[in-house]
């Protein structure tokens, strides 16, 4: 079943009505202001920090869902019926009122039509902005003049979430509003710490206001029923107290078939009667409006056309040229801090998982990337750990002990200099979590002698609290659990250290990295070896996880797919213990993390069993590991293998069967219930997941093979056989890069001629160039022989 389509000439995703399974939504905002928008615009707006600037107020898990959002509702002032421009939260009857959401690159925009009024809204974020701009058009149908009241409806939540949810005590008596320059003023504490407020302005006259909640929804009422709105009128109240609110009334006038445009503006700012004035005064021109807009698509224009792709399957293209680097910018932005699934609360960002995303954003804004990778180094301790995530706002670090965070910035560190050139970034200084300051070159070099020390059974790196799948508990009260992934790891880890010590100078230490790397894949081979596939762990009193010998949970994905990604595993075991994976785990959605799932506790495992069988880390379908399988397969020379697992989690591919997915379409998520689970094919956990910047690794690096390196651009594609070719704009160092794949001899991978510029190179290596001009590159697969 479909609740849409693709618009993929306006880069939209279209939902044609309402009712979708869960909330289908929007990131607006691509700096520092975020607004989370979904198609019936419930949500909420924060600034910088979800846990401690949060804007709006959102009630999650709640009856009904989706509540509350930053609504408009149209009254008509004669007959006295009123209706949401964006369906919820009135809700009128689907048969009445027509309604279609676009959803586009950090804007949406919610058409209806109801009782002969059309109304077109568009909500988004200028960029660089701390304001969001709701602009509504409301057209007259009929061939009578019409009497209208628009009204607003922003609950405004007291900065802190956590405390803002549960300490009713205190924040019911804070709350405070004040209403000046046709804006509603949210100035709670602002007396106090002089620091931040937020406003909500009209740039026509506002004829009515609330600033109290309980004023404008009135006693045992609700968003769908606001007596403010029944009434056609506002009671001019301001909160001293309770619940700070901005609701305001606009009244307009509309001939037959005539339209009127009315714009608000719901922002942050920290100099009050300063700041925002200036917003006031920009705003009140339409034309201003126009050019915010404009500058959007701009931003947006200019950061996709650094990576386009033409494929034979139009629902990769969809993907990888708008959807997956949009999603990638959007989990760049904020990690696992807010979403519909994570309530904004005090997680912040995630070492781990800022690491892991710069994977799939570094074409786009590589300067970015490096003040990020220097922010998230800043939270290493000397001795070479790291915290598990930092304040967005503080920059300090919180949670510690998970035995591979560390291990990611060595990858990611690796990876920004391949797609930039810039070795001199090892020479950065930076600081740790102490103050004391070192290179970055000595911070990637203390990960992986940390975890080369922090050694349990059979000499493999210990797991801590956990290693990337954070239910899977190892470190019981010896301290002794190991993970093999995290061994995998650390050999990937070691190689890419032995390249940057020799690409910056570094010789004399090159030799130790090889040596510590081919003897960690020594003691992975000998001890984690199971016949047929690696074995995913030892617990805290060495009994082997992940093995034949187990009753449940034998067969693992992580350490199949990072054992050829780190190049632990070669020949017969790398292809053996992948075709268990096909074997065991590979279903018609996905692969699963592990078979069979776990039908009992297992205390000495931790939290993985936690959960009901083909549900989150107990055997579902963990979307972020399945592009490492990609990855594995490509790898492997298995074009057919590696493009069937693609599509398998593709969400443009699970558009007809909506009712089946539930997550939107257009976007990743966490994870997809497995084939243990009575809702097998079910999502959860759409949009914040690492599985964005993998699955764009996996395919435009991987699949269409194109991929970053020291000294140039390799192509080394592996894809299906009945594929004749594609094409690939790609921007690197500042060059635009033009590639054309032909594959006559329907090959899955082999590269046996590339020319450059119409001259033929040697290798399938595209050298890199400093013109900033466009240079056509032609490749031909074919057998190598």
């Amino acid at each position: 079943m479909k609740f849409g389509y693709f618009d993929d000439a306006n880069r939209e995703y279209v939902i044609t009505r309402p009712d979708t399974p869960l909330p289908w939504i929007n990131y607006l905002g691509t700096d520092t202001y975020c607004a989370l928008m979904s198609n019936t615009a419930g949500g909420y707006s924060f600034y910088r920090d979800a846990a401690h600037r949060r804007i709006l107020r959102y009630r999650y898990n709640n009856v009904p869902s989706d509540r509350t959002g930053r609504y408009i509702y149209i009254r008509d002032n004669k007959s006295k019926d009123y209706w949401s421009a964006s369906w919820q939260p009135v809700n009128k009857d689907l048969k009445k009122y027509k309604y279609e959401c676009r959803h586009g690159l950090s804007y949406t925009k919610i058409k209806a039509q109801y009782a002969g009024i059309e109304s077109n809204a568009v909500y988004f974020v200028p960029p660089g902005e701390s304001h969001e701009i709701w602009r509504i058009k409301v057209k007259n149908n009929t061939k009578k003049p019409r009497s209208l009241s628009l009204f607003t409806y922003a609950e405004f939540c007291m900065w802190d979430a956590q405390n803002d949810a549960t300490d009713f005590q205190y924040n019911l008596n804070i709350g405070q509003t004040i209403f000046k320059n046709n804006a509603m003023y949210h100035n709670t504490l602002y007396h106090v710490n002089k620091s931040h407020f937020a406003y909500l302005w009209s740039n026509t006259k506002v004829k009515s206001y609330d600033g109290v909640r309980q004023n404008f929804v009135g006693p045992y009422r609700g968003e769908a029923n606001p007596i403010a709105v029944e009434k056609g009128k506002c009671s001019n109240s301001l909160a001293v107290g309770w619940a700070p609110f901005g609701g305001m009334n606009v009244n307009i006038s509309l001939p037959p078939g005539k339209e009127k445009e009315v714009v608000f503006v719901l922002g942050y700012a920290e100099k009050m009667f300063d700041e925002e004035l200036k917003v006031f005064e920009k705003y009140k021109s339409i034309k201003n409006v126009d050019r915010a807009f404009n500058d959007l698509a701009v931003y947006w224009n200019e950061n996709l056309e650094k990576y386009s792709a033409e494929t034979p399957d139009k629902a990769m293209n969809s993907m990888v040229n708008i959807w997956n680097q949009y999603q990638c910018m959007t989990t760049f932005n904020w990690s696992r801090s807010a979403s519909y699934y994570e309530a904004g609360g005090e997680r912040g960002m995630g070492f781990r998982d800022s690491n892991q995303d710069t994977l799939g954003f570094g074409h786009q804004i590589p300067s970015k990337v490096r003040l990020r990778l220097m922010d998230i180094a800043a939270v290493q301790f000397p001795e070479g750990r790291a915290h598990h995530g930092y304040s967005p706002l503080t920059k300090k670090g919180s949670n510690e002990g998970f035995g591979d965070d560390h291990i990611w910035l060595v990858l990611a560190v690796a990876k920004y200099i391949k797609e930039t050139g810039d070795i001199n970034f090892l020479n950065e200084m930076v600081p740790y979590n102490d103050g004391s300051k070192g290179k970055m070159y000595e911070h990637v070099q203390r990960a992986v002698e940390y975890s080369w020390k922090n050694t349990g059974w059979h000499g493999l790196p210990k797991a801590g609290k956990a290693d990337w799948n954070d239910c899977l508990n190892l470190s019981g009260p010896r301290g002794m659990g190991v993970s093999v992934m995290i061994a995998q790891q650390f050999v990937m880890a070691c190689d890419l250290m032995a390249e940057l010590a020799q690409r910056s100078g570094r010789v004399l230490e090159v030799d130790n990295y090889k040596n510590m790397g081919k003897e960690m894949k020594n003691r992975i081979n000998e001890k984690a070896w199971d016949g047929e596939w690696y074995v995913r762990a030892f617990d805290d009193d060495g009994n082997v996880v992940g093995s034949k010998s187990n009753e449940e949970g034998q067969l693992w994905l992580n350490t199949q797919s990072w054992a050829i990604m780190s190049g632990v595993a070669e020949g017969e075991r790398a292809r053996m213990c992948m075709d268990s994976v096909k074997k065991f785990l590979a279903t018609k959605y996905g692969i699963k993390l592990f078979h069979p799932a776990y039908t009992k506790y297992h205390p000495e495992l931790g939290y993985v069993s936690v959960f009901p069988k083909g549900l989150k880390e107990n055997a579902a379908i963990f979307c972020h590991t399945n592009p490492w399988a990609m990855i594995a397969e490509a790898m492997n020379a298995r074009g057919e293998r590696a493009f069937e697992y693609y599509k398998a989690v593709l969400p443009s591919a699970t558009n007809e069967i909506a009712d089946i997915h539930w997550t939107e379409p257009y976007v990743y998520s966490q994870m997809i219930a497995g084939p243990d689970h009575k809702d097998f094919g079910q999502a959860k956990n759409s949009w914040l997941t690492g599985t964005a910047a993998w699955n764009f690794v996996a395919a435009s690096q991987y699949i269409l093979g194109i991929r970053p390196e020291y000294d140039g651009l390799v192509v080394d594609p592996c894809i299906p056989a009945k594929w004749k070719g594609f094409t690939v704009k790609r921007v690197f160092r500042g060059s635009t890069y033009r590639i054309t794949v032909k594959n006559p001899e329907g090959v899955t991978k082999g590269v046996v001629k590339m020319t450059v510029d119409g001259k033929e190179v040697p290798g399938n290596m595209a050298p890199v160039f400093k013109d900033k001009k466009v240079h056509d590159v032609e490749v031909l697969m074919g057998a190598v022989k």
